[in-house]
């Protein structure tokens, strides 16, 4: 069963009016907004990365969901499998250091016994709070402009770097360290018709957008924002523009805002949606086919 497939099938479940039909990264529970991620070793982390870096991680996966809705954090609770050793210190030292660093309490989790050598597999449960009513990533209207804030694809050149590649901290950091666009995300939810962050990958996640919003999404590659960094590592091909359009782990946020609109924070247009359905995809004036590989996906 895909992960599309197994969606399909809870979907046929009583759902909370909350759940928004399970076509949202979170929940409204009245002012609250609830988000809930799972990060397995070897998946979402390399058996290399320090405790420290995968505790960060685990909470940035979920404070990002919160920032999409424009929430503050209010809390998290972990769910955490016991290995016994050294790792479990380190990994208490590093998430004790990535809650005090975005204010965020521990409100309680469940610790269960890790088998020796199965793989790492860590919950955390986020809650946050929204002043006012949250967007939603099915809310694009026809003739919406796509925006994404900051970069794309530093995550996934950092992954590479990880892997052994030679390359700049600051791409190593951006896979092991990413930061939440809180601030960012307040201060556009009250103007935006959708968001959403931007966690497997630039062009799977816009054509998520676009189908929960009955539209088509037209994506131009030429006009995505790349760091220098990026550029200085991958290089300037077409090739290294899909590679960052396709790339997880970037956690900037995508949005929908009608043309003519300032957002209130730094966001490059980088599309356009308009009736039908599907992605399309351009690199300036170029029509190109979809890659088969729009990125990442839980499918066995």
């Amino acid at each position: 069963m895909t992960e599309a497939e197994f969606l399909a099938a809870l979907r046929t479940l009583p759902l909370h009016p909350g759940a928004n039909g399970l076509s949202d990264d979170s929940a409204s529970l009245g002012q609250y907004v609830l988000t809930t991620d799972t990060i397995v070793e070897t998946i979402h982390f390399l058996p290399g990365d320090l405790p420290g870096d995968v505790a960060w991680k685990l909470v940035v996966t979920n404070l990002s969901d919160l920032a999409a809705k424009g929430a503050t954090p209010v809390g998290v609770l972990l769910n955490y499998p016991l290995s016994g050793g050294a790792w479990d210190t380190a990994f208490l030292a590093g998430f004790a250091h990535v809650l005090r660093s975005f204010d965020t309490p521990l409100l309680g989790g469940d610790t269960v016994s890790l088998p020796h050598g199965a793989p790492r597999i860590l919950t955390l449960t986020a809650i946050g709070s929204a002043a006012a009513a949250t967007p939603l990533r099915s809310g694009a209207n026809p003739g919406d402009l796509l925006y994404v804030t900051g970069t794309v694809g530093n995550a996934g050149a950092g992954l590479a770097i990880a892997r052994g590649k030679p390359g700049p901290d600051e791409l190593l950091d951006a896979y092991r360290r990413p930061q939440p666009r809180l601030a960012e995300g307040r201060a556009l939810a009250p103007h935006v018709h959708a968001m959403m962050d931007v966690s497997d990958g630039l062009l799977i996640d816009a054509r998520r957008m676009a189908e929960t919003s009955g539209l088509a999404v037209t994506i131009d590659l030429a006009a995505m924002p790349l760091s220098q960094a990026y550029l200085d590592f991958a290089g300037r091909t077409r090739d290294t523009r899909l590679a960052a359009a396709t790339a997880g782990d970037d956690y900037e946020l995508l949005f929908a805002a009608p043309p003519g609109h300032t957002p209130p924070a730094t966001a490059t247009p980088i599309g356009r949606f308009d009736p039908g359905a599907g992605l399309i995809l351009h690199d300036g004036g170029d029509v190109l086919p979809l890659p088969s590989h729009l990125g990442f996906q839980h499918d066995i």
